[in-house]
C-alpha cells in the first residue's frame, strides 16, 4: 500500500511539474511574438524636448505616456516619428506604443 501511495504521488507531481512548465512556455513565446518589429526609442535617457520613435514599417502609432503612477500625462497619434515631449517635467515614465494592434511598453527618462 506504502509503494503505491509512492507512485501515485511521483506521478502527480511529474504530471503537475509538465503542466505548468508547458504554461511557461506558451505565455514566453505568444510575448516574443506580440512586438513591434526593431522599435526604437530614442534619446533615452533625454534633456530635450523632442524624442524619436521609430520601427522597421514606420506605421502610424498611438502613443500614450504614463507617469510613475500610472496617471496618463500625454496621449496622441504619431505619424512621422518625432514626438514632442516639451510639456513634460523631468522624471520617469512608461510609453505605450501601439503600431498594427500591437502593443509595446517601454521606459522614457527624462532629465
Amino acid at each position: 500500500m506504502i509503494k503505491n501511495y509512492f507512485y501515485i504521488s511521483l506521478l502527480f507531481l511529474c504530471l503537475s511539474t509538465s503542466s505548468v512548465l508547458a504554461q511557461e512556455s506558451k505565455s514566453t513565446s505568444r510575448f516574443q511574438e506580440n512586438t513591434i518589429e526593431g522599435l526604437s526609442v530614442y534619446p533615452n535617457p533625454t534633456n530635450g524636448d523632442r524624442i524619436y520613435i521609430t520601427s522597421k514599417y514606420n506605421y502610424d502609432k498611438d502613443i500614450v505616456i504614463f507617469d510613475v503612477l500610472g496617471k496618463k500625462v500625454l496621449q496622441t497619434l504619431l505619424t512621422s516619428k518625432e514626438l514632442n515631449i516639451s510639456a513634460l517635467t523631468p522624471g520617469i515614465y512608461i510609453i505605450q506604443v501601439k503600431e498594427n494592434e500591437i502593443i509595446a511598453t517601454r521606459k522614457l527618462i527624462i532629465k
